[in-house]
């Protein structure tokens, strides 16, 4: 495990730890951690950030994820063993300020059809469904990362009181659009996908639209926060959807 501890005493008092190791012939994965943690999350990200505005000839693409971050390149194009010494100069020194994060709001129907296990939820946690929809929709979330699925969001930020183990049997179809918490997290489903996770309620908005420019709607770092809507609002915002328009409210952007 390498530390950075470049930049002097002040940065040396916590250093970053990281890893980095090979994945086949193609690809690295700069590692800050074994753990889903928002400080090695957010490492990740700068690290990301960085990554990106090096512009490091023959980097073809990079994934980050909840701890580290995928490094895909052209084997012909940079040695691993250059782009090893590359990768660790970009590892940030120490955990550095956030940029400005997006934050969006989005509609959520909660119950009914829309979201089968909110009852199960708050019988488990002795709530009533209103309470769990309080929690849901009264916290804000961590865009940890994008994956699984294309634009699929795994969210941070649940709270604690609606932590709450997976199904034992996973569903085969849940419906894209699908607000669902499992274990620690949340999330949002931008396909129909099997899923073992609870589902809550249901988004008209598409997290992710192949007609869109930018066809992922989320990105690792941004906020969110859920507004609770009523069936027949749902149905009004889906139809908008369907134009290609966009419901979910942006609320700040970088």
């Amino acid at each position: 495990m390498a530390k950075n501890t470049s930049g002097g005493a002040q940065r040396a008092v916590a250093p970053v730890e990281f890893r980095i190791l090979q994945a086949g012939d193609q690809a690295m994965s700069v590692e800050f951690g074994t753990t889903v943690d928002e400080r090695i999350n957010r490492l990740a990200q700068a690290f990301d950030r960085r990554l990106s505005a090096a512009a490091i000839e023959g980097v073809l693409e990079a994934v980050p994820t909840y701890r580290a971050v995928l490094v895909l390149y052209d084997p012909l194009r940079i040695r691993a063993a250059d782009l090893r010494k590359r990768l660790a100069k970009l590892v940030p020194a120490r955990l550095e300020e956030e940029v400005a994060a997006r934050r969006w709001t989005i509609p959520v129907a909660y119950g009914g059809a829309h979201g089968i296990d909110l009852d199960a939820v708050a019988a488990r946690h002795g709530l009533g469904a209103a309470d769990v929809v309080a929690l849901h929709a009264g916290a804000e979330y961590r865009v940890y990362m994008i994956g699984f699925a294309p634009g699929f969001a795994y969210l941070g930020g649940l709270p604690e009181r609606l932590h709450t183990p997976r199904l034992e049997s996973p569903r085969l179809a849940v419906p894209a659009g699908s607000v669902a918490i499992g274990g620690v997290q949340a999330a949002i489903m931008s396909v129909e996908i099997p899923s073992g996770w609870h589902m809550l309620g249901r988004t008209p908005e598409k997290l992710f639209d192949p007609r869109r420019s930018a066809p992922f709607l989320l990105a690792a770092g941004d906020r969110v926060r859920f507004d609770p809507v009523s069936p027949e609002d749902y149905a009004r915002l889906e139809a908008r959807v369907a134009q290609g328009e966009v419901v979910a409210r942006l609320e700040a952007a970088p």
